[in-house]
């Protein structure tokens, strides 16, 4: 395998004409195929079902129209917004292969991938946002009705991940045969880059509307999250879907992507057409069990158990999984070498080490879950430890809401080194670039079950949404109290996905790190083992760039964090400013909703330039001015780093947020006691932690990653060659990089500083 051929006379690839299938292979791709089509059909098929519910009164659907139109209003200005610069990126990537062909395609394939993910986005969004009314008007008369079309609507997303994703990994292969690894480098790229922009904007977008409807309207006037008085209160809701909704779907999706590119890449170079042929099966089995165990998620009126009903669907797909991609594995990884008995089953010439290292991943997945659930879900002993502080004050509660992040991050820290030991293991004695493909196929597993994962990351936000338009509706007690059940299993739910999005982030990272490796090797005509002897921390270039690459995450975070503190300022000043309105106050006429919601677009678009240029700017120059081995060790210090501050911050706040929710269920007086007061904060502090700053990490990690294997070729250039052109890339490079810097410090002129103040 050559990963960046440098042979300019390879002819355009014409499909399948760059390797032969054998006849059970071309089945198989074809059912592959046609399976990705079927989620396509049963996504439509559930579009149908959740439309078809009842929407309530005609306030309940005055309610949902606002938030409606705000999110579609976002994410289509949101979109207009990145259109030029993924166009000029494109055309960009048409000269990072060394055939037209190679590039053109890759081109396309960026494009394509950017597409998809928009696709995902947009499309679940846009359901989130219709479903979520209907859940309200279900809530009148059935929990198990309400349950099963929130679930569903998030199914709907979860669907169009997986078939999208599995249709365009299909279609590329088939198209570019055995040159399709190039070309899905592109794909990946756009997935990724995409991925990015709807977390950064989605996230500051929604934190600041809750961060400022919370501070004002819990905090100072002591009134219920979404009374219809405050102006945040659209806003809050929009910001939920085009946040969790949106910004997740393109998230998993990206992930989705890239752990099925660096799969195929490896595999391709280990075993051929069984390499890559077979987690392409993986992920079509994937899909047909989450069929199965998505429909299956409902509950009585009765039992009232949705985190219940949701871990049994979970399951179920778990287990039809895992028994179909072994069954594929035991009759199609068949080959002449005799190997050990435990990998060969006794039957001569079978490797069923992709199977094992793709179960690795379904476990992974699952432990995950378990130990993300465990630190956040209310009844838990962290978050426990957290309500108990809360009637000490605000200092306690932030003081052991960190605690809690912190420790978290070191059990999942060693359950995906656990993961990636085991899948080490599997293929110990191996050629190091199969130990790497066992990685990547601990990847696929883990992502198996995506479209379970997005059903239950979707289901929280439309819960929220659904609680908040009961609230502002009005509704009777038996409802709200419905509504407020599955709203806290939406928080939990959500939780969990984002642990999933962060460890698949990681094996994605590690995956496409080896990829990197095997790159330069490819290039350099040298063995992966010579080129992993490189990057050694006694070497000052290798350790300067691990230095850069663990700070990158830091300075990302900094500057979301920073942004939603500016939005939330401008927020908490216009609602303050609106309750002035006596008449406001009492209820007599509508807040301005729209104003904050103009407010929170704004924010949000001003912001999402910076973090773009901060992942592409940043590998180019450590790339080119401190060269290859450097930029590996930038990349190994990114993942690690990435790793520890996202899953802290993602666990901080999703443990502050419960510990919140259980005070205002009674605990320490409840509601408008001191201790809630407390919860609040607390809450507001995880806001931009768990939900602006910790999941776009996940994007940031691997948009980092697919740019430096797209550089390599350049990057190795640049070590031989010396001129003006690297002088004018130092200069622009920092100059981009002083503008990401002074944009994340810009001030608001909203409130007066200390000494105007004193004066």
């Amino acid at each position: 395998m050559t990963l960046f051929p440098m042979n300019a006379s390879i002819p355009a690839p014409t499909a399948i004409a760059h390797t032969v299938f054998t006849t059970w292979e071309q089945w198989a791709l074809g059912s592959v195929l046609a399976i990705a089509f079927v989620g396509l059909i049963y996504a439509g098929y559930l579009i149908r079902q959740v439309l078809g519910a009842g929407t309530g009164t005609e306030k309940m659907q005055k309610v949902a129209l606002a938030i409606r139109q705000g999110a579609n209003a976002y994410l289509g200005q949101q979109f207009r917004a990145i259109a030029g610069l993924i166009v000029i990126i494109a055309v960009a990537l048409l000269f990072t292969a060394t055939t037209s062909s190679i590039g053109w395609g890759r081109a396309g394939a960026f494009v394509l991938g950017a597409l998809f993910s928009a696709t995902v986005g947009f499309v679940g969004m846009n359901m989130a946002v219709r479903g979520n009314v209907r859940v309200a008007a279900a809530a009148r008369t059935s929990f198990g009705k309400a349950l099963q079309i929130a679930y569903r609507t998030g199914t709907i997303t979860g669907m169009l991940t997986d078939s999208l994703g599995l249709l365009g990994g299909t279609l590329i292969f088939l198209a570019y045969g055995d040159k399709a690894y190039e070309v899905l480098l592109g794909f990946g790229f756009g997935g990724t880059l995409l991925a990015l922009f709807m977390r950064v904007g989605g996230g500051i977008y929604t934190k600041s509307a809750d961060v400022g409807a919370d501070l004002v309207g819990k905090l100072e006037k002591s009134i219920p999250e979404d009374d219809p008085r405050n102006a945040a209160t659209i806003a809050d809701n929009v910001g939920d879907n085009v946040g969790d909704c949106a910004g997740m779907a393109a998230d998993i999706f990206e992930s989705y992507e890239v752990t099925m590119v660096s799969a195929m890449i490896l595999g391709w170079a280990c075993m051929g057409h069984q390499g890559v042929v077979f987690p392409l099966l993986v992920r079509a089995v994937g899909l047909v069990s989450s069929i199965i165990g998505t429909y299956a998620v409902r509950t009585s009126d009765q039992a009232r158990a949705a985190m219940k009903a949701i871990n049994v669907g979970f399951v179920i797909s778990a287990i039809a999984s895992i028994i179909g991609f072994t069954t594929i594995g035991y009759f199609y990884l068949r080959g002449n070498e005799t190997l050990g008995s435990w990998i060969s089953l006794g039957v001569p010439g079978l490797d069923m080490r992709p199977v094992w290292a793709t179960f690795v991943g379904i476990v992974l997945a699952i432990v995950l879950n378990r130990l993300t659930e465990y630190f956040t879900q209310p009844g838990k002993p962290p978050v426990d430890f957290i309500v108990k502080t809360t009637p000490t004050g605000h200092a306690t509660t932030i003081i052991n809401g960190l605690a809690v992040g912190m420790e978290s991050t070191v059990w999942a820290v060693l359950v995906i080194a656990g993961a990636i030991g085991c899948s080490v293991f599997i293929y110990q004695g191996m050629n190091p670039t199969y130990v790497a493909y066992g990685v990547a196929m601990c990847g696929i597993g883990m992502l198996t079950l995506t479209g379970n994962n997005i059903s239950m990351d979707v289901f929280g936000p439309v819960a929220d949404n659904a609680n908040g338009i009961g609230e502002m509706a009005q509704l009777d007690q038996k409802a709200r109290q419905t509504l407020a059940d599955l709203d806290a299993v939406g928080n939990t739910t959500k939780a969990i996905t984002k642990g999933i999005a962060i460890g698949s982030a990681v094996i994605a990272a590690v995956s496409l790190f080896n990829a990197y490796l095997t790159g330069i090797g490819n290039l350099l005509g040298k063995g992966y083992q010579e080129i992993a002897g490189m990057l050694s921390v006694s070497d000052p270039t290798v350790f300067i760039g691990m230095l850069i690459g663990g700070a990158v995450p830091y300075l990302f975070s900094s500057s979301m964090i920073r942004a939603v503190g500016r939005g939330a300022s401008q927020i908490v000043t216009e609602v303050r400013a609106q309750f002035q309105d006596k008449d406001i106050w009492e209820g007599k006429k509508d807040p301005d909703y729209a104003r904050v919601v103009a407010i929170c677009t704004r924010t949000a678009q001003h912001e999402l330039l910076g973090p773009g240029l901060l992942a592409i700017v940043t590998p180019i120059l450590v790339g080119l001015f401190l060269h290859k081995a450097a930029l590996g060790g930038f990349l190994a210090g990114l993942i690690l780093s990435g790793q520890l501050l996202a899953v802290f911050m993602a666990n901080a706040g999703g443990a502050w947020d419960n510990a919140k929710k259980a005070v205002e269920d009674g605990l320490f007086g409840g509601k408008g006691s001191e201790a809630h007061k407390a919860s609040i904060t607390g809450d507001t502090v995880g806001d931009p932690l768990k939900d602006t700053a910790g999941p776009a990490l996940n994007p940031l990690i691997k948009v980092i990653n697919m740019v430096a294997l797209l550089i390599v070729p350049f990057v190795i250039k640049s070590e031989q060659s010396a001129g003006i052109w690297k002088l004018a890339a130092l200069i622009v490079g920092f100059g981009l990089l002083g503008f990401v810097v002074w944009q994340s410090h810009r001030e608001v002129d909203l409130i007066p500083s200390a000494t105007s103040a004193r004066s």
